[in-house]
């Protein structure tokens, strides 16, 4: 069976399931629908339908998820106007799309944010850093929950990255972040704010030599197929935001609310261990191809995030004024109580 046929199947069968459980709403008290980006195939919705799962059993049916995913029901923008109006109750939102609507989201954006090992990790995330992060959002009309990992980002290039010097002159492609680019003008590269859809023409034409994404996102996209050099270097992290309509949110018992927030967090280490499936599947092929792989020692990303670190941090800063700078206190405490 074709990609395309096994696709179209498993967005008709995730349609169906949604239309399925719309024709059953009457029998719960409250029904949220939920949009997302990713196809019905990807850690984020396999595990939403954990979550939804674990909250129907664990409310008596009283609260029902619908899952509509693959960008049914609009682009993330569209969806997260729609949740902070109130004609979608929830999203679960790449933080990356986030940025606009609400600044402090962008410190995800500073490399070697987060801790390499993943108890560290959620400490981070789910502790008082992430609580504060989380909180920003309530003065813009959300709610935000949790958050959710979703991976991190690798470098590749047309040009060697034996070490920290081969970065200079390089042309990289970015989001259009001003912590990204900062991220490279700290190694002397430049870089490049261009469309996703336009990354592999652009490295295919020299447009620019390389670019930082995910593995299962260089191996789905083709990247290796215009790329020469591969570094693994876990250095940004990629992180989804779940949002819920204030209205609906409040709506809910406590009772409910507490079964929710806590099957979120209660799938993260299997959502973890999805995406680890995903992403070794994924180095499996990129490595079949030939193409030249390294992994950065310890050793080199502390190099790296010394000379990345500061000058992401005050176009962090730069940004967001004092409500920033309270944030990244907060995220320094955490960070170096880790350390030690």
């Amino acid at each position: 069976m074709n990609r395309v046929v096994r696709n179209f199947r498993s967005l008709a069968l995730s349609t169906v399931i949604s239309l399925t459980a719309a024709s059953a709403a009457w029998s719960a008290d409250f029904v949220a629908k939920i949009g997302h980006l990713e196809s019905a195939q990807q850690s984020r919705h396999i595990h939403l339908e954990k979550v939804a799962a674990l909250v129907a059993e664990r409310t008596n049916g009283a609260v029902e998820f619908q899952l509509f995913p693959q960008g049914q029901l609009g682009q993330q923008r569209e969806m997260t106007e729609g949740v902070q109006l109130g004609t979608l109750e929830a999203t679960v939102a790449p933080a990356a799309f986030l940025g606009g609507f609400n600044p402090l989201v962008s410190i995800l954006d500073i490399p070697f944010l987060l801790p390499e090992d993943a108890e560290a990790a959620q400490a981070i995330r789910g502790g008082a850093f992430g609580d504060a992060l989380c909180d920003s959002f309530s003065t813009r009309g959300v709610v935000c929950l949790t958050l959710w990992p979703n991976g991190k980002k690798h470098f590749t290039s047309s040009r060697p990255l034996a070490s920290v010097d081969d970065f200079a002159g390089q042309k990289f492609r970015v989001m259009d972040s001003n912590i990204l680019i900062e991220q490279f003008n700290a190694l002397g590269a430049s870089a490049i704010a261009l469309p996703f859809g336009e990354l592999y023409t652009a490295l295919q034409t020299g447009v620019v030599d390389a670019q930082e994404n995910p593995l299962d996102t260089i191996q789905r996209m083709k990247y290796y197929e215009v790329q020469k050099h591969l570094v693994i270097s876990d250095h940004g992290a990629m992180e989804d935001v779940v949002l819920f309509n204030p209205a609906f949110w409040n709506s809910l018992p406590e009772e409910h609310q507490t079964v929710i927030v806590e099957a979120f967090e209660e799938v993260i280490p299997e959502l973890i261990a999805h995406k680890d499936e995903a992403v070794k599947a994924a180095l499996e092929e990129i490595t079949a191809s030939g193409i030249d792989i390294r992994e950065m020692t310890a050793e080199e990303k502390e190099a790296f995030r010394e000379k990345m670190y500061p000058a992401t941090r005050e176009a962090f800063l730069s940004r967001t004024g004092d409500e920033g700078k309270a944030l990244i206190e907060v995220y320094e405490r955490e960070y170096e109580a880790l350390a030690q």
